[in-house]
């Protein structure tokens, strides 16, 4: 006979308790979600793309943060591995939980490409980020989702038109894993 899993659910105050030990610790609806620190492919595509996105965005116009930090009490903080909200979405004092306006996250996967696309993105999407990268590490190529929470591959490039833009950002995908 099959026993019942309790799956344990956490808060943001508790999460304040989790160790600092190069982990990355997140809550998706209370369920812990623990990755693993970043290898250095993984670091190196980030700073890539943050360097594009800070080339094209003037700091008037967006705040880029890497990683970011999305939380909504009481039990939801995620840490997309580039956030781009509006310029002023919060003053530079502000706590992650007074933003509420995200332009861009982006996430990174190798590891933990099942957290991303299946539960990251959908919950990215829901909490109204307007665009959601996904780079899959091992197929060299980034998903993109948008409100309707289906991933389009793309191989070779990604345009991006924030608010307020005319002319797109366009990042050629090969050129992140040179």
């Amino acid at each position: 006979m099959a026993m019942p899993v309790t799956v344990p659910r956490y808060t943001l105050r508790d999460l304040e308790s989790f160790p600092d030990d190069g982990s990355r610790y997140e809550l998706l609806d209370g369920v812990l979600l623990v990755t693993p620190a970043p290898a250095r492919l993984h670091q190196l595509v980030v700073s890539r793309i943050v360097r594009q996105l800070g080339g094209y965005l003037p700091a008037t116009t967006a705040d880029i943060f890497s990683p970011g930090v999305l939380e909504v009490e009481p039990n939801v903080h995620l840490e997309p591995d580039i956030l781009v909200v509006p310029a002023g979405a919060a003053g530079p004092e502000a706590a992650w939980t007074e933003i509420r306006s995200w332009w861009l996250a982006v996430e990174v996967s190798g590891e933990s490409k099942l957290y991303d696309r299946d539960h990251k993105t959908p919950a990215y999407l829901q909490l109204g980020v307007r665009e959601v990268w996904r780079v899959d590490l091992r197929e060299r190529r980034m998903f993109v989702s948008v409100s309707d929470n289906v991933e389009q591959p793309q191989a070779e490039q990604v345009s991006w038109l924030p608010p307020g833009r005319q002319d797109p950002l366009v990042i050629t995908i090969p050129d992140l894993f040179r």
